[in-house]
């Protein structure tokens, strides 16, 4: 190798091109919750094919394409509805919406006291919400003040959570199933069926920060 440039030129299915036109195995296969590789030719024919038809539509229409899809992700998650989503963290901060609109509208939480508990070690994204539910310093220093009644629990601990979820004003607890940005972090056995469990037992929504993970993004 000539030399090295964090630059990227050019990619093609595992491989990345620099500027200086070194070559490298992309070992990510791409990057967290698109890790597809790259420019993989039935993407981007799906993509240039919609893109002849319709690049964009605005709010005041729906697409012909949003039906088929809306269908297609509940038939396929299980679910009797959809909410679609530009990017994994407009996912989280829609889902922190509605389960605080929950717990004021359906729980009975006093209103502006609605906590969301989140694991620590969590990354969903770099908006001041998700910052505020960070661990990690180099997320969160330098931009507060943060997001009030968001609180933080060691992942991968019932005990911690459990004491936590038994605040009557906590309506949320946002996890990922596998932790992802604070390396692959994954939970022991039969934790994910406690959090359901204790969650159903003290009227808590759990929202399954699944961007990475899987196809439930969110839910």
């Amino acid at each position: 190798m000539s030399g090295y440039s964090n630059t990227a030129s050019h990619y093609h299915g595992v491989f990345v091109w620099d500027v200086e036109g070194n070559k490298y195995f992309d070992f990510l296969s791409a990057y967290s919750a698109v890790n597809q590789g790259h420019c993989h030719p039935r993407i981007i024919n799906a993509l240039k094919d919609q893109a002849d038809r319709l690049t964009l539509v605005s709010r005041a229409f729906y697409s012909d394409q949003l039906g088929k899809y809306e269908k297609f992700m509940t038939n396929l998650l299980g679910y009797d509805r959809l909410l679609p989503m530009n990017t994994g963290v407009e996912g989280g901060e829609s889902a922190c919406k509605i389960a605080r609109k929950w717990g004021y509208d359906i729980k009975g939480i006093p209103k502006d006291q609605a906590k969301i508990i989140f694991a620590e070690g969590n990354f969903w994204g770099r908006t001041l919400s998700a910052v505020s539910s960070s661990s990690d310093p180099t997320c969160f220093q330098g931009f507060g003040p943060y997001m009030p009644c968001f609180e933080l629990v060691p992942y991968n601990d019932i005990p911690a959570l459990e004491k936590k979820l038994k605040d009557p004003t906590v309506a949320a607890f946002m996890v990922e199933p596998i932790q992802g940005e604070a390396g692959v972090i994954i939970p022991d056995d039969g934790y994910l069926k406690k959090v359901r469990e204790l969650c159903t037992k003290y009227n808590v929504l759990w929202i399954a920060d699944e961007v990475q993970t899987g196809l439930g993004e969110n839910t």
